[in-house]
């Protein structure tokens, strides 16, 4: 009898202790059913597709109710984590009335989330338009043509740009460098460095 009535005055005692550690242990069972999963496991940490579209086509139009922009594509797909949207072959055309028209088609492309910056990327090929009225050859409003492995084009402003080896071809030779700024709107190609090539003069006029 005394043997029980001290094991009850022992468990009695600890009792309060043992109410205390389950407690905190059911706390922290909840807590972790609760938390939201921690790095690769979050989806919306990643840079996972929600939706993709295969043979992609949208076009932009001007006031006037002309395509001034069309962009195509095998296969498109939205990231949410930035909004991005990635490209299997890409091709971008621009048709601005008041400048050349542009064509950009690479093997893979990304539009960023501001829908502002459009990358190309492997076999980069790109052909500026001669200006209308431009003489079929040795002018320098003739058409060119631009190939790379990266570009970065800006589409409503009318520029391309790379850091990258760069070949230009055009009716009064061919050049290479590294690195180019492509103005459509200045109807201007500056190559960065290392110009090398070969380069006929205009014809006398």
């Amino acid at each position: 009898m005394r043997r029980a009535r001290a094991i009850f005055e022992r468990w009695t005692a600890w009792s309060p202790v043992l109410l205390l550690a389950a407690l905190a242990a059911l706390t922290f069972w909840l807590d972790a059913q609760v938390r939201a999963p921690e790095g690769p496991r979050n989806p919306e940490l990643r840079h996972d597709p929600d939706t993709f579209i295969t043979n992609f086509r949208a076009l932009s139009f001007d006031p006037a109710g002309r395509v001034k922009q069309s962009l195509t594509a095998q296969r498109a797909q939205h990231h949410p984590d930035d909004d991005s949207i990635d490209f299997v072959s890409p091709q971008l055309i621009l048709t601005d009335p008041t400048r050349p028209k542009l064509t950009v088609r690479s093997d893979a492309g990304t539009l960023s989330g501001d829908r502002e910056t459009m990358i190309f990327r492997g076999h980069v090929h790109a052909v500026r338009e001669a200006m209308p009225g431009a003489p079929p050859a040795n002018d320098a409003n003739g058409q060119l043509t631009l190939t790379t492995d990266l570009l970065r084009v800006l589409p409503n402003k009318g520029v391309a740009e790379t850091d990258r080896p760069v070949t230009i071809e055009e009716a009064r030779g061919i050049i290479h460098g590294v690195g180019i700024t492509l103005d459509n709107q200045t109807r201007t190609a500056k190559v960065k460095s290392g110009v090398r090539g070969s380069f006929q003069p205009e014809s006398p006029k």
